[in-house]
């Protein structure tokens, strides 16, 4: 990991987080847990997420170009979240970040990055 650069360039740019995503989004479908919450097309969630994420880790403003401020709390309302959902959302984005060969420094960093916005989303006990 460069510290000098943003996570987005660290994780490889915009080929890194397509990389991530598609690796990501397998794990969420096939997790008894989170999968269901996840529309049997997932090709649109992941061009967001893709957007979502390279907006957040200091790429390109994608997706607030596209649709505005994130408000991502609020776009997770309507799903009943709890820790436990929290925790399987960061597990397949672990596996993701190992599956394409983020070096654990990095992996680790992105993780704690990413835990917060998790745990914003928990709206149910």
């Amino acid at each position: 990991m460069d510290p000098s650069l943003s996570i987005y360039d660290n994780l490889g740019g915009a080929e890194g987080i397509r990389s991530l995503v598609e690796a990501f989004y397998p794990r969420v479908q096939k997790n008894h847990l989170i999968g269901p919450l996840f529309p049997e097309d997932i090709m649109p969630v992941m061009e967001k997420q893709y957007m979502f994420l390279s907006q957040f880790f200091g790429g390109p403003a994608l997706f607030s170009e596209a649709y505005g401020h994130p408000m991502m709390r609020a776009r997770h309302l309507n799903f009943p979240i709890t820790n436990r959902h929290a925790d399987e959302w960061l597990g397949c984005m672990a596996g993701a970040l190992e599956e394409i060969g983020v070096e654990e420094t990095l992996r680790d960093f992105v993780l704690k990055r990413l835990s917060g916005p998790a745990r914003h989303f928990v709206n149910t006990p």
